[in-house]
């Protein structure tokens, strides 16, 4: 033990005194370290650490899965939840939830908050319960039950000052009275993915129009599987039950399954395969860096041969100097461990603040125990791998020649030219692979980027509004508030046009609505089915979406005038084939609507963003059947449309001066929060790609710096018989070129092979599109050129008479 503190104190020494060595190691292993432990710390918050919940591997989500449309992640009706509750024999507990918005009056200032309806089954299912008062029982779910709410500890905090009184209160939620029964505990969120849950009240009182409905599939379930019961096995039983009922009720079940997915990945969802592609990528930045590092020991140690020559002559054992050696290697890479710590703890800062791919669970990024645990193995194996190979090379000098006063080994200078070479073109490799697979994220975002919505979102603003059910009781009243909001707004000096859609393109809202086409009837429960939105007369002007056939609606189209629709065209190519679609009448839903006469066919837009194909969909008269709920936007001159957020939102306290307004966003906005994902991946792995060229482009100088100064007498001999300065140039650049181009030819057969495995977070390229390889080919190339071409032109300025007398 003395004998290591004894190596430990004397590696320090020798690091503070070559000073130089030690700050370029230190840096590319504090970017390398560090880069690993920031990613790490968010793969382990989102993929590894476990959900905050008692047993979490047993926690599960049912789906709905339409074989209509192929589609997975349909929402779930009532009804089919309390088959699924009552039939079971895998699942202890089943719950129903559905997320939502609700407006706190409570106080001065209005404020929406976010929350769930929940069946009371939710509680026990999660193995959680309120740190103060209790969760409502079954019998206060139910319709008709006083109306209570349990409160999240952040919102107790922040809206009612920690009042310890807080429990049996009563405050006003969308005007109307709720008991507080319950406190939940401090960071409690249910889903695990929300950044927060601000509430919690029983499901039946506000959804009791639906629980009769078993049309109505609008509702999440949750799930906990019994011990010893597996996520197949539960997904095989709902989907045996589900079968059953598509049976029992095929005009409302007919070609819906379902199946159970675990809690885990119904959290994570799609963005897996990038966090794995960035720890593949940091991983290959490490390994450049470790490169680096061999690299200046190799170097360091031919300054070192003959202290390491005495120690050997003066009876030191190779084992005792390979120790010696690694020590310094270990003690350099846990100080590159530690600053690389230092560096991850402001990289996260960094992703928390951003979060800009909107990553679940993002909120929970830490350094806790296995983050450090992970840290101190790769400080461990980075030593390791980076001092090995030096310590073992220069452990076993040549006692006579290194002795020697300026003596000198070829032999031992070929062997450890190799074994940089071999380092450098391993550097190259991995720097391309890295390059080769930020190319193609840059190509396929900019593919993404040229996709045309089908609407434009130039000078757009948008906001969603949710008048009050106490001043407008009824759907008709909350049709002419939104008709006043439109006036008023189009009177604003700068607004060109404005009009409301119940579910805006971009905010992820969407319902799919059954329909037959009058004339032509279908087996019960195999109707079709296309996108639902219920708009103003001048939406489609405002958002730009063009008319292809017909009419737009008009403020004649009301309730009382003939029931109108407008379709889209995938929706006439896909039902209407080689027919003119104008005049066709269309039944919507399965309660005996009066049919609805197509006026009008407009363009294809993207609702989901620019990679969701477009989908069939109608359009009927917010007057003839208003939603409750609205998204105002409103065209405006000028390019900067954010300077009239506030004109937008004076004019809608005009029509309603107690009207709560959220956030207002300008459409492009929207766009960006869709691509996040995508940016986000592109952004940090174009970043580690850019590190790992810059590690490579100062390996190559390195190798080629110490080559030329191990070549300065040759290069002198040279000069001397008669050799030019660009003979002596193009000598260096060819060795520093041979090594690129073997590392490229390697680095493009491993991308080749590589690149296949990130084939899903691609659009619109080839995972092996041969322009982007030869591109980033070329760049490593030339970026190694410029590398090789500084010490070329320091070898050719070579004076003869001073590189003969070299040694």
């Amino acid at each position: 033990m003395n004998t290591l503190f004894q190596d430990i104190r004397y590696s320090i020494r020798m690091l503070v005194k070559h000073r130089g060595f030690a700050g370029v190691a230190l840096l590319a292993l504090t970017l390398g370290i560090g880069i690993n432990t920031a990613v790490f710390s968010v793969v382990n918050a989102v993929l590894v650490r476990p959900l905050p919940y008692p047993n979490p591997s047993q926690l599960a989500a049912i789906w709905g899965v339409s074989e209509r449309d192929g589609k997975d992640r349909q929402s779930l009706s009532y009804q089919d939840f309390e088959d699924f509750r009552d039939q079971t024999q895998t699942l202890a507990q089943v719950a129903v939830y559905d997320q939502a918005g609700i407006l706190l009056t409570e106080g001065d200032e209005p404020e929406a908050i976010d929350g769930l309806f929940v069946t009371s089954d939710l509680f026990p299912l999660l193995g959680v319960s309120p740190s103060m008062g209790r969760a409502f029982t079954s019998d206060e779910d139910k319709v008709g039950a006083p109306r209570v709410v349990v409160i999240s500890h952040n919102l107790w905090e922040r809206r009612f000052n920690s009042d310890p009184d807080i429990v049996g209160k009563e405050i006003q939620l969308s005007t109307r009275p709720y008991t507080i029964i319950g406190v939940m505990p401090a960071g409690f969120r249910f889903p695990a993915d929300t950044s927060k849950t601000d509430f919690i009240m029983p499901f039946a009182p506000v959804n009791a129009d639906a629980l009769a409905r078993r049309g109505v599939r609008s509702f999440r379930i949750a799930a906990r599987l019994k011990p010893e019961v597996t996520i197949e096995q539960a997904s095989a039983e709902i989907n045996t039950i589900s079968h059953s009922l598509a049976q029992q009720y095929p005009e409302t079940n007919a070609l819906n399954t379902a199946i159970a997915v675990s809690m885990r990945k119904e959290i994570v969802g799609d963005v897996e395969p990038s966090l794995i592609l960035l720890l593949s990528a940091v991983g290959f930045v490490l390994l450049i860096a470790c490169a680096n590092v061999a690299n200046l020991l190799l170097a360091r140690a031919t300054s070192r041969q003959k202290e390491i020559a005495i120690r050997t002559a003066v009876g030191a054992s190779r084992s005792r100097i390979i120790r010696q050696l690694l020590t310094e290697s270990f003690v350099l890479a846990l100080a590159g461990g530690l600053l690389g710590l230092l560096a991850a703890l402001w990289s996260i800062d960094l992703l928390t603040a951003a979060n800009l791919a909107n990553i679940p669970r993002i909120n929970e990024v830490s350094l806790d125990g296995r983050v450090f645990g992970f840290t101190m193995a790769v400080s461990i194996l980075t030593g390791l791998i980076f001092g090995l190979v030096p310590a073992i090379g220069a452990s076993k000098p040549d006692l006579n020649e290194t002795l020697k006063e300026g003596g000198r080994s070829s032999t031992e200078g070929r062997h450890r030219n190799r074994l940089r070479g071999l380092l450098v073109i391993s550097e190259v490799a991995l720097s391309l692979v890295l390059l080769v697979g930020a190319g193609l994220l840059i190509k396929s975002f900019v593919k993404l980027s040229e996709v045309k919505l089908g609407f434009d979102t130039d000078n757009v603003l948008a906001v969603q509004i949710a008048p009050p059910r106490a001043k407008y009781p009824n759907p008709q009243d909350g049709a002419n508030f939104f008709q006043q909001v439109i006036e008023r707004t189009n009177e604003l000096p700068g607004v060109e046009s404005a009009g409301v859609v119940n579910m805006l393109p971009l905010s992820g809202g969407n319902t799919i609505i059954t329909f037959t086409i009058e004339g032509r009837p279908v087996p019960a429960g195999q109707e079709p089915g296309a996108n639902f939105r219920k708009v103003s007369a001048d939406y489609f002007r405002t958002m730009g979406i063009p008319v292809l056939q017909g009419r737009v609606f008009t403020e004649h189209d009301t309730k009382d005038a003939p029931h109108v629709i407008i379709v889209n065209e995938t929706f006439a190519r896909r039902y209407l084939p080689g027919e003119q679609p104008l005049g066709k009448r269309i039944i919507i839903g399965d309660d005996n609507p009066p049919p609805c006469e197509i006026v009008g066919v407009v363009g294809d837009i993207r609702h989901a963003g620019q990679d969701a194909e477009p989908a069939p969909e109608y359009y009927i008269p917010n007057l003839q059947d208003p939603a409750r709920y609205m998204y105002l936007v409103a065209r405006t001159s000028s390019p900067d449309s954010a300077s009239m957020i506030a004109a937008v939102r004076s004019a809608i306290k005009e029509v309603n001066k107690t009207q709560y307004i959220p956030q207002v966003h300008t459409m492009d906005e929207m766009l960006a929060e869709t691509v996040a994902g995508r940016r986000f991946s592109m952004m940090l792995v174009g970043a580690f790609a850019s590190v790992a060229l810059i590690l490579a482009a100062v390996g190559i100088y390195g190798v080629i710096s110490y080559s030329v100064t191990q070549r300065t007498h040759e290069l002198g001999i040279r000069m001397a018989l008669g050799a030019q300065t660009s003979d002596v140039l193009k000598l260096v650049i060819v060795q520093g070129l041979s090594l690129t181009i073997v590392g490229v030819a390697i680095g493009l057969v491993a991308a080749f092979a590589l690149t296949r495995l990130m084939s899903g977070l691609l659009f619109g390229v080839s995972a092996t599109d041969p322009l982007t390889f030869a591109v980033i080919s070329l760049i490593l190339t030339g970026v190694a050129l410029v590398a090789c071409f500084v010490p070329a032109r320091r070898a050719a300025k070579v004076d003869p008479i001073v590189a003969l007398r070299y040694e």
